[in-house]
């Protein structure tokens, strides 16, 4: 969902200290990723590696510059972990494993792959190929993020700031992009870091992401004005003419 209608974006002291944890938590993140998936390798050459941590970087940064002068305070309520914001139960553990659980357990797996030699070797094109759709998934998960002022990590109508729907950027095209890029960058992941167990626990977490965006839909056809208006407009949930 996006929002058309502005929201309060002053830097207030709370927003302030939210934006601050946020940006801390993002490089002492991007940190301890480094040192965990290089160390289990076993090697800090793993030039895929510093690839995946890269981009990573690239888009975290984008992320926060943007943020901050636009909307602190998404960025602040985002900084916040899952336990500590609103939303439904069922939301915060498909949250915790789509999102958290199931992406760290690909990374380490990547990283023992590197190490003890599990996979056969991937082509070039493919790793090169994973990059792309990689840094693509993540522009589109930052193009929802960038149109709609309430995009927060948990499914919550947040009615305290004025919670509206829009259909502005890609969602004119589909109800949940964000999705979409979140699909698109777990599934090219492995390729990037040449890994085929990697598939495993990526392609555990897509049922959870499907499940999720069937879940969150339903919730805001019953609790977000405007919504059910919206969704006859724009008919498609990821995939335009499909679903």
């Amino acid at each position: 969902m996006a929002s058309e209608k502005p929201v309060d974006e002053r830097m207030t002291p709370e927003v302030r200290r939210g934006v601050i944890a946020g940006v801390v938590k993002t490089v002492v993140g991007l940190i301890l990723y480094a040192v965990m998936m290089f160390s289990i390798a076993g090697r800090w050459d793993w030039v895929w590696g510093w690839v995946f941590i890269g981009l990573f970087a690239i888009v975290s940064v984008v992320n926060i510059l943007v943020l901050i002068p636009t909307n602190p305070a998404l960025l602040a309520q985002r900084s916040k972990g899952v336990r500590e914001q609103g939303g439904k139960t069922w939301d915060k553990v498909l949250t915790s494993f789509a999102s958290g659980l199931l992406p760290l357990a690909a990374w380490i797996v990547s990283a023992m792959d590197v190490r003890h030699g599990w996979s056969q070797p991937m082509a070039l094109e493919l790793q090169i190929a994973g990059s792309v759709f990689f840094a693509l998934g993540w522009v589109a998960i930052l193009w929802a993020t960038f149109s709609n002022s309430f995009f927060s990590t948990t499914v919550q109508v947040q009615e305290e700031r004025g919670h509206a729907v829009a259909t502005g950027g890609p969602y004119r095209y589909v109800r949940h992009p964000g999705y979409v890029g979140g699909i698109i960058y777990q599934l090219a992941t492995p390729f990037l870091l040449g890994s085929w167990w990697a598939l495993i626990p990526f392609g555990a977490s897509i049922p959870l992401i499907l499940l999720r965006t069937a879940l969150e839909d339903k919730l805001l056809h019953e609790d977000l004005s405007g919504y059910r208006e919206y969704a006859q407009r724009t008919r498609s949930r990821l995939i335009p003419g499909v679903w």
